[in-house]
């Protein structure tokens, strides 16, 4: 008899997982408000990780509306944030 690896499922319920990655973002953005090192690439990686989460969501859940809407102003505030700390793209 072959043994399967699986992952575990999860015992939370799926709007769970996606309040904490709505929570991930807004403190990304926090950290990056604060000008904390790194926050840059923290929001990035908390915006793909939301990004890949709605796929399996249909087209029209507030979920997926709410990150096409907030990603505009994230990838802003990332650019902002690398032209200040970078004196060649002033």
């Amino acid at each position: 008899m072959t043994v399967r690896k699986s992952v575990p499922r999860s015992s939370r319920p799926r709007h769970f997982r996606t309040g904490r990655i709505e929570d991930e973002v807004y403190r990304q953005m926090f950290r990056l408000e604060e000008r904390r090192s790194g926050a840059e690439i923290g929001l990035a990686l908390a915006l793909l990780r939301a990004w890949l989460d709605m796929e399996s969501k249909p087209a029209s859940c507030g979920e997926r509306d709410w990150l096409k809407k907030v990603s505009p102003l994230c990838m802003e505030m990332i650019e902002a944030a690398l032209q200040a700390g970078d004196p060649a793209h002033s």
